[in-house]
């Protein structure tokens, strides 16, 4: 379970940082904004992650 969280904390950093990307590169902001919250999620779960193999060691 642990796996598969992490490695969808990395899929939505990689969407995100894909996203803002193009939005910056079409001038669109409201894409760029939505792949900063998907990449900042991104981190998140990741943090979270992290703490929990803290506590689990």
């Amino acid at each position: 379970m642990a796996g598969e969280q992490k490695a969808k904390a990395k899929t939505e950093q990689a969407k995100g940082k894909a996203k803002e990307t193009i939005g910056r590169a079409v001038g669109n902001e409201r894409m760029e904004a939505e792949g900063r919250a998907e990449q900042s999620k991104g981190d998140a779960r990741q943090a979270k992650e992290k703490t929990k193999d803290v506590f689990k060691h």
